[in-house]
This record gives structure tokens, sequence and C-alpha cells, in this order.
């Protein structure tokens, strides 16, 4: 049977840049007018649907997935004092490069001046949001109701619980053992559910995309070209050189190998700009093109999901920095360094808000003395700068659960090197009529006692 010519990687790639000049296409030529055809069927009608069916789909094994990885996981490792140096590991690796990665935006922003000389004028209107203080993040990080937390997504309290429940499976040892192969079984289901989904990629994405560049086009990108410019060199630089640096540097591991299998993780980040969406396909690439064990994957990368934010932190380090000059406020070495503490320390208290980044920004804006309608200049090229820095935060979770799982002798390494191991292909959905007869045959049989 001859194998398809590209593989998943390839489709969504494809798709990816069908989307851009699609988009471009429709923006440029103005058919994508309020009251235009193409703008109610097309735009906000097909392409919107595909791509919100799409992301509702991801959303959907989010939770199932991190709840019976988490308990395997837990089981697995069967030593709480590993599970607490893995905890440890994940969250020093998320804090370090979370302040590196403000730190370079803050150097970089500032060497090139940005926002100098510009007039601070803006229709778009920016109403800051009220963060929860720290102490009730870490109040909410027990659930009064885990049900509660699993039907919002609330990812601290999931993770808490779960783990709770696998401490407690493995307190209560033999009897708990039909639970964990039940937990066992379901994970690969969600697993396999993650499979089938990403076969429908290539069209989500272009969908995705298509929808993004030709609602907001060209325009605002040129108007504010420096920031944009600035802010998209400093995400790059964070994931090609900084991350790198430090995956090889505590892992030893191959960044090549390790940038040629993320990409599928990257580019269903940047089509969603969203990285809890985006953990079923991080899940699955690290554990199963990467050679992670599940045991550390379940817990790093639910929880990089919902604090690491390297990417927000770039942003808000450039953004910082183009707002001061744009209203002529020198910050200072302090002010600076107020800034980069304050993002570590909110990319912590503001886990798992909604619109976290402006959020994040406001509130470092507040304590430095900028203006927080400042933040209205660069609200209209947002939504374009979330799908990269989600790419760049996506990238770091990979890159910690990889550091973590080596130094806890929890990786294959062989899985690792091995270029082609996990790729998807239509094979992946092929269903075994032995297997088939077999789950059909037992069913009959219970069928038949009742």
């Amino acid at each position: 049977m001859k194998k398809n010519r590209m593989g998943l990687t390839g489709q969504v790639l494809f798709g990816m840049a069908l989307g851009i000049i699609v988009g471009l296409v429709i923006n440029v030529t103005g058919a994508n007018s309020p009251t235009s055809f193409i703008n109610e069927n097309i735009v906000n009608g097909l392409f919107h649907v595909v791509g919100t069916m799409f992301i509702n789909a991801l959303k959907m094994l989010v939770v199932p997935l991190v709840f019976f990885s988490l308990i395997c996981g837990v089981c697995g490792i069967g030593d709480i004092r590993m599970l607490g140096r893995v905890g440890g590991k994940s969250f020093a690796l998320y804090m370090m490069t979370t302040a590196i990665a403000i730190a370079t935006a803050i150097l970089i922003a500032a060497s090139f001046g940005i926002g100098k000389g510009m007039e601070q004028s803006t229709d778009a209107v920016f109403i800051a949001k009220e963060s929860p203080p720290l102490t009730q993040v870490l109040i909410d990080i027990i659930p009064k109701n885990p049900i509660h937390a699993m039907a919002n997504g609330d990812m601290l309290p999931l993770i808490f619980f779960s783990i709770l429940l696998g401490i407690s499976m493995l307190l209560v040892g033999k009897k708990a053992k039909g639970f964990v192969e039940g937990a066992e079984i379901a994970n690969e289901i969600m697993m396999k559910m993650v499979t089938i989904i990403m076969v429908f990629a290539p069209y989500a994405v272009f969908a995705l995309i298509a929808k993004s560049i030709a609602t907001l086009g060209l325009d605002l990108l040129a108007s504010l070209a420096g920031y944009v410019a600035v802010l998209v060199g400093t995400l790059l630089f964070h994931l090609f050189i900084t991350l790198m640096i430090v995956l090889k540097v505590f892992s030893g591991l191959s960044p090549a190998i390790f940038l040629a299998k993320i990409r599928n993780a990257q580019m269903f980040a940047l089509s969603t700009a969203s990285s809890n969406a985006t953990i079923p396909i991080t899940m699955r690439t690290v554990t199963e093109r990467m050679g992670v064990n599940n045991s550390v994957a379940s817990f790093t990368v639910p929880f990089g999901a919902t604090i690491n934010m390297d990417g927000t932190a770039i942003m808000q380090g450039v953004a910082t920095v183009f707002i001061a000059n744009v209203y002529g406020v020198d910050l200072g070495i302090t002010g600076y360094l107020t800034v980069i503490i304050m993002s570590v320390l909110a990319s912590i208290g503001t886990a798992g808000v909604p619109g976290v980044g402006l959020i994040m920004l406001s509130m470092v804006f507040s304590q430095v003395g900028l203006p927080i309608e400042g933040i209205g200049l660069i609200l209209g090229v947002d939504r374009l700068m979330d799908m990269i820095r989600t790419a760049v935060n996506v990238s770091g979770d990979a890159v910690v659960s990889n550091i973590v799982a080596k130094s806890e002798g929890k990786m294959d390494v062989a899985i690792y090197n091995d270029r082609h191991v996990g790729a998807i292909d239509n094979s992946a959905l092929h269903i075994d009529k032995m297997a088939e007869k077999e789950l059909a045959d037992t069913l009959q049989k219970t069928h038949d006692k009742v």
C-alpha cells in the first residue's frame, strides 16, 4: 500500500500557507466588509464554524486527558518523593525561562528604541480587568467541588485533585488495581481520540488562519511595524536560541531533532492561540514523538500550559518599553527590574485566567506608573501576536518536559532520536478486524448474561 507523499506536518503547513493567501486576498479586495456575502457566509460563516468546531474538539479532550493521564502518571511513578522532585524542577525551570524571556525582551526593545517619536492616538479603548490576588489563586488550587473544576476546565484545581487521587490509589494498594487499569485504558483511548482529531487539522488550520488574516489584514501591522518586528524577532530569538540552549545545557538532547518534532504542536498553537487547547497535541508530541514517560509529561505539560508564559512575558517586556517611549516615560533600571519581577509573579497569580496576557500587562503598567489606556495602541495586533507567543509557550512546555524526564531517567532517548517514530499517517486510524470481532464477541457475551 502506498503511503501519502505528504505527512500531517506537510499538510498542516500547506493549509496554513493557503489560509494566509486566501485571507490576504479577501482582506485586500475588500471582500471582508461587514455586509458582504463572503464576510457573512465564508469568513464568519464557514471558516468560523470549521475553526471553532476544531478548537472545541481539542478542548473537549483536555479535562479527561489531564485527569486520566495524571492518575496514570502518579501511579506510574510510585514514589511520592519523585513526584515532589518533578514538581520542583518543573516550577523552577518555568520561572527561570520566564525571567530570561522578559529580561531579553526589555534589552532588545530598549536597544531598538521602539515607540520614540510616535503620537499616542488610538480609537481602541482598553478597560483593565481585575486579576485575583495571589492568595486567592493559592486558595483556589484546592477545589471545593472537583466536578465543578472539571466542568470549567480549571487546570490547577484539576491537577491538584488528580494528583491527590493518584496518591490515594497508591496508598490503597492492590484494591485499587482495577481503577488504575481502567485509568490506563481510558488514557490510551483519549490519546487515540487526539490522533483522530489531528487528521482533520489541515482543514481547520486553513479555516482559522484564513479567518484571522481576512479580519485583521496587514494595515495594523504596518502602522505598528516597529513594535511588531521587535516582538516577533524576540519571540523567535527566545524559541530558537534561548530555549534550545537551555535544552542542550540541561539535557544534552539535540535541539535540531526537538525543533523537527515540535512543529505540529507549534502549528496547532499558532492556529488556536490557546495553550490549554493545545494540551492534547503537546502531550502526544512529548510522549509518543519524544519518548517522555507519561508519569512526567502528565504533570509538566498541563502545569506548563497554566503557569509557563514565556511568550506572554516577552510581549510584556516589549510592550512596556514601547508604551514608555510613546508617552516619554523613563522607567530606568529600577523600573525595568520591577517589570521583570512583576511579570514572573503575575504568571503565577493570573494562572488560568481568560485574557491573561492583557491582564498581566495592565498589572505591570499599574506597578510602574504607565498609563493603562496605552494598551489600546497595541490591542489591534494582539490576536496575531498571541498566536506566535502561544507557539513559544507550548515549545517551552515541551523543553521543560524533556529536561525533567531526562534528569529523572523517565525518557526513552532512542525514541527521541528517531525522527520518524510517532508520526501520524492514515494507518493510525486503521481498525484491526480481529480486535473489532473480539470486542463485539465480548459485548455479546455480556449482553447474553444480562
